[in-house]
């Protein structure tokens, strides 16, 4: 059991790393598909990019980390792990960017229709979700405080 602790630790950290890779640039390929609406030629290579960066990276990884996840945490002792507030943090933020994964994908159907409803500014914003879920996540697993 500890050999397989080991090598779904590894993956989870692996796909996680990727899934935050995608929703920390995808984004910042919205910011520049609507600041560049008006040049045909760079929306169309921007929708490329944010097709094969969701499709081939993010809803990959996404899968992986958390099929990786449910795996250690049945390994730990499943419900058990409820007990601990930071798991109830964790999982919550998990959802969370959960939820920003597939509303990157609604804004990127938007896009590619030539919805123009969020502006690059909405989209700068929106650039910062990942890091905070991300710090959050850190800081209950890592620490464990409560």
């Amino acid at each position: 059991m500890q050999t397989l602790y080991l090598w779904l630790k590894i993956v989870h950290i692996l796909a996680v790393i990727s899934w935050m890779a995608a929703l920390l640039y995808l984004p910042r390929l919205f910011v520049y598909h609507r600041e560049n609406h008006d040049k045909p030629e760079f929306v169309a290579v921007v929708r490329v990019q944010e097709g094969r960066l969701f499709n081939a990276i993010a809803m990959p990884a996404m899968v992986l980390s958390v099929l990786s996840g449910l795996g250690l945490f049945y390994i730990l002792g499943g419900l058990d792990l409820f007990h601990y507030g930071w798991v109830h943090l964790k999982l919550l933020f998990v959802l969370l960017l959960l939820h920003f994964h597939f509303m990157c994908r609604k804004w990127m159907r938007a896009l590619k229709n030539e919805g123009t409803y969020k502006s690059s500014r909405f989209f700068r914003v929106m650039n910062e979700v990942p890091t905070a879920c991300m710090a959050v996540i850190v800081f209950a697993v890592v620490g464990k405080f409560f």
